[in-house]
């Protein structure tokens, strides 16, 4: 679903690898140099600069070295990298008729079925039609203002399973992003006591993503005419296994929807929405991917960036306390926060611009692909250039590395043209003051570009903005500790892939007062919880 922070697999960026060699070399007939980049080795080109884990950091100091864009090439494969933000739009944003194809990954795609899901679907007919199906559904502010109730009732049960269990809390943010989005996408209502299956079905094919789009794991990416081969070879049978899983995924929900609606039982959805009218076979086909998209694409990077919201909220007290007291003077303490009173929260909401901008989950974005030769600032992009747009920052050091890392640390959301003193932590940075303007919002860049921009930020950003407040209202963030209660220092360390989640960390979160334990238990006398779907899928 999303672009830049979408639930997308950690190797999908580096897939490209495979893709080199189906690329022929680009012969001598370039009517302008590449981007400037690396010297490459004959043959393999940039092959040993290539990251690991989709971590960009061999390519961190290309801004500096070589300006707002480069390149690699790599068996051939030409690989550009947008390394700043006016770059990015020029390209992305301004070219998006040539820059808004996908790069195309045989065994996954094809054989896997995953070309026709969002992320990986080529733009044209079907990806126009799933994105103008969910623009049409949740693509404004005020399409989304119609699930207010959803995220705020399942956040409140999030609340609950914390206070009940806090030691979960991170596997309940999970869970609670599963459910807001399945119940938007399917009206269905997953299980909290227990493991659901179309929620264990949807990570099963996850997980099948991430093998499926290994870096050199599969032969038939470098060698295309392996697909014919017999059905018992290995390669097959793993792509066959993948394949269920993944229309599986799609199907089993979109069937449930039309059987409740028979049946006349369904909750809204956006997939009982788009089929009340009746609809054709390829639009019902791009019906069920596209809601698939919705929990599917949106789940991961909010996870991701809630889990970062809660780490820095111990490393940063103060802006804890600070979004509370805001809280308690706009909302009070006998009732919690509502998505209503979100324009007057302006600290909190530029908490959440903060959280986003200072650790992006989305380190280099889903990979672009250009789809003529076009030229730029001089420099020929050749059609299947596969194009990065860089937003990833390098982590900070204080050992003698330190004053390199500041030097490199020049990406998007760490430019020091766009945000003063980038590398802190400080939401003011976002506010208007009597002598500053409030500086570049994240939600401009970080949803995607283009074409391909995610049509759902809105119902994210709502998402993620709820929580923060509900959390801060009720419950305490601090330092874990050890078993003689000394406080333990949370590692502050994330992981590689296109989307980047915090490692473990220690950490305790307690309710802050009487008074707010009981708001949070009232939910289950306002609210009482509908019985699972998941005997009924």
């Amino acid at each position: 679903m999303f672009d830049n922070l979408a639930g997308s697999p950690a190797t999908l960026v580096g897939g490209f690898i495979a893709l080199g060699l189906v690329v022929s070399f680009i012969g001598n007939s370039r009517r302008a140099p590449l981007p400037p980049g690396p010297r490459g080795w004959p043959v393999i080109g940039n092959l040993f600069d290539l990251p690991t884990r989709g971590d960009p950091l061999p390519w961190l100091a290309h801004k500096v070295a070589y300006g707002p864009i480069s390149s690699v090439t790599v068996l051939g494969q030409t690989i550009v990298l947008l390394n700043d933000l006016q770059t990015t739009i020029d390209l992305l944003d301004k070219r998006s008729s040539i820059y808004s194809g996908r790069p195309i990954f045989p065994f996954a795609g094809g054989m896997v079925g995953w070309d026709q899901q969002m992320i990986m679907a080529q733009y044209g007919e079907h990806f126009r039609t799933m994105r103008k199906l969910l623009k049409s559904y949740l693509g404004s502010p005020t399409a989304v203002s119609t699930f207010r109730h959803i995220q705020e009732i399942e956040t409140r049960y999030f609340l609950a399973r914390v206070l009940d269990n806090p030691t979960k809390l991170i596997s309940n943010i999970r869970l609670t992003a599963g459910a807001i989005s399945l119940r938007i996408s399917h009206g269905y209502t997953i299980e909290t006591d227990k493991p659901d299956p179309l929620v264990d079905l949807v990570e099963t094919a996850a997980k099948d993503f991430y093998h499926a789009t290994m870096p050199g794991a599969w032969l038939v990416d470098i060698f295309p005419i392996m697909k014919h081969l017999p059905s018992w070879l290995p390669f097959k049978k793993a792509a066959a296994l993948y394949r269920s899983h993944n229309l599986e995924q799609t199907d089993r929900p979109h069937s449930f929807v039309k059987r409740r609606m028979k049946a006349g039982t369904e909750l809204p959805s956006f997939t009982s929405s788009m089929l009340q009218n009746g609809v054709d076979e390829s639009t019902e086909h791009a019906i069920k991917y596209a809601a698939t998209a919705i929990y599917g694409g949106g789940s991961d990077p909010a996870v991701a960036a809630l889990s970062t919201f809660i780490l820095l909220m111990i490393l940063h007290p103060d802006v804890q306390k600070r979004a509370r007291d805001e809280l308690d003077s706009v909302v009070g303490t006998k009732r919690l926060p509502e998505l209503k009173d979100r324009p007057r929260l302006p600290y909190l909401d530029a908490v959440l611009k903060e959280v986003l901008r200072w650790h992006t989950t989305g380190r280099i974005g889903i990979p672009h692909r250009s789809i003529q030769d076009d030229i730029y600032d001089g420099y020929l992009i050749p059609k299947d250039s596969i194009i990065l747009p860089h937003m990833w920052y390098g982590p900070s050091f204080d050992d003698d590395l330190g004053l390199i890392m500041t030097l490199i640390n020049r990406n998007i959301t760490r430019d020091p043209q766009l945000y003063s003193n980038p590398s802190e932590f400080r939401p003011e940075r976002f506010m208007a003051d009597g002598n500053n303007s409030p500086e570049l919002d994240p939600n401009t860049y970080i949803y995607g570009f283009g074409r391909r921009s995610c049509p759902g930020r809105d119902f994210a950003n709502a998402n993620m903005f709820i929580t923060l407040a509900m959390t801060l209202s009720v419950f305490q963030i601090e330092k874990g500790r050890d078993e003689n209660g000394v406080e333990i220092e949370p590692r502050c360390e994330f992981e590689g892939g296109t989307v980047s989640h915090p490692l473990p960390f220690a950490y305790t979160i307690k309710p802050r007062s009487a008074d707010a334990e009981f708001l949070i238990r009232t939910v289950a006398e306002e609210a009482p919880r509908r019985p699972s779907d998941g005997p009924h899928l």
